[in-house]
């Protein structure tokens, strides 16, 4: 019989048990449901709800199933429903009716609470964890790529010369973001719900603080309507985890381009590419694929809870089983994503001198050409126009601005007028033979000095900042 059975009069279909039934994916929750009960079971006999020699067997009882579980022993029944269920079916089978008392004062509405915060809150820490090895990755990276130049880039266009590790370090602040975004998703999902009951509370005299304390929460739930029937602490984190997957995917993205024959910036690791079944030249970036793939699949699962919440009155409803198997989901997918990522970023080859020659192309130095002349004297749009006049010309004569000659640079001020030939303010005025020095792609790169710029010396100063951010977080 139904541990809720009383009430029927029918069995329940056997369809209905199949579709109704989630042990087949909240099982994974055993451990978490095992601790909430042992401390439910040690509050109820601290507070003389049930007798504590009790509360001393229920307790033995649960530890014995967790071990049972973990190695494997137990077999869980559909016909018990859920991961709860099981477990309360197996502790009366195994203790008598002793165990019938477990549930008093609690619903299955607040153990299901409790039991997915207290997964969530381990699975942000693992996933925060995941995601330092990744900044470790890209700030040792940076470190060694400080000074390595390659080309910047707008709308996928040739911009300016930036390095390598100012590249990487700005995802590694994309992934800073996340994990602080993972730490205030944290504080919501820290809080106890158990209590609440169905809906309403009970008429026990339950000591919340307690339960709290010694399952490691900071403090206990407000409302007891809201403790059952919100999921917005699952929304909060799966919208975390899509934006770093939206991240991973963009830097995947990046390196699937660079991996390319058309690019070469980068060569892949044999243990992170795959071949083709019909070419054998073939070596491709599967794995940043891949995992630029999974990006939507997590994206379905944010979709999911939305969809799935939108229109619930208060209190529960059997919907939020629904939540489960997203939260589930985008977990194991993000955390298995970061798992790979990382190795394959550590043993990717960077092609220096293909990021450099390519660096020299599409005119990456025009804009310090334009600085060039502001510093000696020009406005920033007359410069502006001026150097887009030599441009042209260049394409012209199939050559790069640090190619022409001293006269043919003089000569792009002809498009503006008021700039006399010859005399005091004329064409040598603005143009001289340090121009050469400005348009070099070493000296290009050094100039950008600002604080958060791509010159080597901010690269490296950004490193250490990064290590020493990444080391706060592991105090």
């Amino acid at each position: 019989m139904k541990l809720w059975g009383g009430r029927f009069q029918k069995n329940t279909n056997s369809l209905v048990e199949d579709f109704h039934s989630s042990i087949g994916f909240d099982q994974r929750l055993y451990l978490q449901d095992i601790r909430g009960s042992i401390a439910h079971a040690g509050m109820l006999g601290a507070e003389d709800i049930i007798e504590k020699d009790e509360a001393a067997r229920i307790i033995e009882g649960l530890k014995a199933i967790a071990k049972d579980i973990a190695e494997g022993k137990v077999k869980f029944s559909l016909a018990a429903e859920d991961i709860h269920m099981n477990i309360e079916t197996l502790l009366i089978e195994r203790v008598g009716d002793v165990g019938k008392k477990l549930h008093t004062g609690r619903s299955r509405n607040d153990q299901v609470a409790l039991d997915i915060r207290m997964y969530l809150k381990d699975e942000i820490t693992n996933t925060q964890k995941l995601l330092l090895e990744l900044l470790e990755v890209l700030v040792d990276t940076a470190d060694k790529q400080a000074a390595t130049i390659m080309p910047g880039f707008t709308h996928l266009q040739i911009a300016q010369p930036i390095t390598l590790g100012h590249h990487l370090l700005a995802y590694a602040e994309m992934f800073k973001r996340d994990y602080q975004r993972l730490s205030d998703c944290y504080r919501r999902v820290d809080v106890m719900p158990l209590g609440a009951g169905a809906l309403a509370g009970t008429t026990f005299p339950l000591n919340r603080d307690k339960v709290a304390a010694e399952l490691g929460f900071s403090g206990v739930s407000e409302n007891s309507m809201d403790s059952v029937s919100d999921r917005d602490f699952i929304i909060e984190f799966l919208a975390a985890a899509s934006v770093i997957m939206m991240h991973l995917s963009r830097l995947c993205e990046e390196i699937i381009l660079w991996a390319s024959q058309e690019f070469a910036f980068v060569e892949l690791d044999d243990a992170y590419s795959t071949g083709s079944s019909i070419m054998p030249q073939k070596k491709n970036p599967d794995v940043a694929e891949l995992i630029r793939g999974k990006t939507g699949r997590v994206y379905g699962d944010l979709m999911t809870m939305l969809s799935v919440m939108k229109g619930l009155p208060l209190a529960y409803n059997k919907d939020m089983q629904e939540d489960k198997e997203a939260l589930f989901d985008g977990i194991d997918t993000v955390q298995k994503c970061l798992l790979v990522f990382a190795p394959m970023l550590k043993t990717m080859k960077f092609n220096a001198e293909i990021m450099y020659a390519n660096a020299r192309k599409g005119f990456s130095n025009a804009t310090d050409l334009a600085d060039y002349l502001v510093k000696k004297g020009l406005g920033f749009r007359d410069a502006h126009h001026v150097v887009g006049h030599l441009v042209n010309y260049c394409i012209e004569q199939g050559k790069s601005l640090e190619q022409l000659k001293l006269q043919e640079l003089r000569e792009g001020l002809r498009v503006l007028e008021k700039i006399e030939v010859n005399g005091e303010n004329g064409r040598e005025k603005y143009i001289h033979e340090d121009v050469y020095d400005a348009l070099k792609l070493d000296n290009v790169v050094a100039r950008r000095a600002t604080y958060g710029g791509t010159s080597p010396v901010r690269v490296k100063e950004a490193v250490k900042r990064a290590y020493d951010w990444i080391a706060g977080q592991k105090l």
